[in-house]
């Protein structure tokens, strides 16, 4: 089976886990939130992975740099709703401090990613 250049970025890989993290963190947000916090806590965590699978696929590294600076634009949505959710008490301070170690690890490799990109 063929792998996608996508597929070899350590920042996809993390933005997967990612997204899986959220989706096992969101399961046990109150069912009155599942077309609120949680989907588009959802759709936020997707769309870092997403994007750069999208950019990927672009010719120019100018396109790709675009992509992921949107990949960074959707992280930064997912903190902010996951401070919301935490002071909603609907995650625990282990949960977003171990949520928030994550994603200060992915938004520096996002950045030097998409520094690389241009720098090209």
């Amino acid at each position: 089976m063929k792998e996608y250049s996508f597929e070899k970025l350590e920042v996809w890989k993390l933005s997967k886990e990612l997204s899986i993290k959220i989706y096992q963190l969101t399961n046990k947000f109150p069912s009155e939130e599942k077309f609120g916090i949680i989907s588009q806590l959802r759709r936020a965590s997707i769309s870092v992975a997403s994007n750069l699978a999208e950019g990927s696929g672009r010719n120019t590294n100018k396109d790709k740099a675009h992509f992921t600076q949107l990949a960074y634009g959707s992280l930064m949505e997912c903190l902010n709703l996951l401070i919301i959710s935490n002071e909603l008490n609907f995650i625990n301070s282990k949960e977003i401090n171990e949520i928030r170690d994550m994603i200060e690890t992915l938004s520096q490799k996002l950045s030097n990613y998409r520094r690389s990109q241009l720098n090209t």
